[in-house]
This record gives C-alpha cells, sequence and structure tokens, in this order.
C-alpha cells in the first residue's frame, strides 16, 4: 500500500482512537476519583470510617481490576448493545474502556489520598474543617500531581486497551493493524500503527509530566 493511500486511514484511526480514550478517560477519571475519595474516607483509620461499606467497594475495585480487558470486552457486549445500540464501532468501545478504567482510577486515586501528610489533615480538622471541606481543600489538591500521574497512566492504559479492542471491530488503530497489517500482510501498515500508538504514548507521558511538575508547589 502506498503512502498516499495509507494516510487518510491512517489518520481516520487515530481520530477514532482519541474518540474512543479521551471521553473514557474523562467518565472513568470523575467516577473513579468519588470512588476512590469514598474508599479512602471510610477505610480503617480513615475520616468516616464505615467498615461494611470499604469492604465491599474494595472487593469491588480488585475484581476489576482482576478481569483482563478481553474477557471485559465479551462480558459487557450486552451492556454495550443496550447502551449504544451496537456492540462493534469506536462508540460502542467506549463502554468497556471505561469500565475497565474506573477501578484503576479509583486505586490510583485511593494511593493518592492516602499520601497525603497526616498533620495537614490534621490541621485542617483542628480549625474546624468539614469532611467536604478536607476533601476539597486539603486531600485534593495536596495529592494533585500524583492524581495528574495516575490519569497520565489512565491514559496510556487506555490506548493499549483501545487497541486491543480493534481486534473484535472496535475500531481505531487497532482495527486498521488487524484489518489492513494482518489479514493482508501489509508490513507498512503495521509498522505505521506501531509508530502512531507510540506517538500518542509518548505525547501523552509528556504533556503529563510537564502538568504534574507545575502542579508541584513543594
Amino acid at each position: 500500500m502506498t503512502w498516499e493511500a495509507m494516510w487518510p486511514l491512517l489518520w481516520q484511526a487515530t481520530l477514532e482512537t482519541l474518540g474512543m480514550v479521551l471521553p473514557s478517560a474523562l467518565i472513568a477519571q470523575v467516577v473513579g476519583t468519588a470512588l476512590g475519595t469514598v474508599l479512602t474516607l471510610t477505610r480503617p483509620g480513615g475520616l468516616r470510617p464505615q467498615a461494611a461499606t470499604y469492604r465491599v467497594l474494595d472487593v469491588l475495585v480488585n475484581v476489576g481490576r482482576s478481569l483482563p480487558f478481553i474477557i471485559l470486552l465479551v462480558l459487557l457486549i450486552p451492556l454495550t448493545r443496550l447502551i449504544t445500540g451496537t456492540s462493534i464501532g469506536s462508540v460502542a468501545a467506549t463502554v468497556p474502556l471505561t469500565i475497565a478504567a474506573i477501578p484503576f482510577v479509583a486505586r490510583l486515586v485511593d494511593g493518592a489520598l492516602r499520601d497525603v501528610p497526616g498533620g495537614v489533615i490534621e490541621a485542617a480538622r483542628v480549625v474546624g474543617a468539614t469532611t467536604a471541606q478536607t476533601v476539597f481543600k486539603v486531600l485534593l489538591p495536596e495529592a494533585r500531581p500524583a492524581l495528574i500521574h495516575g490519569f497520565t497512566v489512565m491514559l496510556i492504559s487506555l490506548i493499549g486497551y483501545s487497541a486491543m479492542a480493534g481486534a473484535i471491530g472496535g475500531g481505531g488503530l487497532g482495527d486498521l493493524a488487524i484489518r489492513y497489517g494482518y489479514q493482508r500482510f501489509e508490513t507498512g501498515v503495521m509498522v505505521a500503527t506501531v509508530v502512531a500508538l507510540l506517538v500518542l504514548v509518548q505525547g501523552v507521558q509528556w504533556v503529563g509530566d510537564r502538568a504534574a511538575t507545575r502542579a508541584d508547589h513543594r
């Protein structure tokens, strides 16, 4: 395949990958941050310890993280059809991508919040800060660099997952690599998709590192 014929396919596949990854990442970050915050608050020794709630959420997060993504893709086909009306294409792929990322984000957020120095939290409580004020004015701001690093890691993971989704018709760069690179023995297409994925990952990592550095005021 010539470069002139490959370029439009590569560009379209890259846009489809971004169209899958970015909405999934944003939704997962919002839901996962809320879930991770609840884990931090309800764990033993947290600001609002609730053993039963913590155990249930902890198990759910662990189960969600332990499922291989390719299996999750198949398991969620009925839900994907219910939400999007189809189980193939880049729009449909956002459902399993989002659900796969939520427990991953929750665990990263939980770890980031638990790393906030206890003295900072105690100082906020001493001056009469409520739980909500402690979360939004102390915990989340203090953990911002770690949260940005976590978002970066999650985004890179979703790029890899989106390529895997292409194996079952999810669209994007993975689908291009399978249909043209593998099935039609177009080595040039395979190499081009790998390069495009590497560029995406490196770009996300560079932006994430810079953002985390700027957010770290220590």
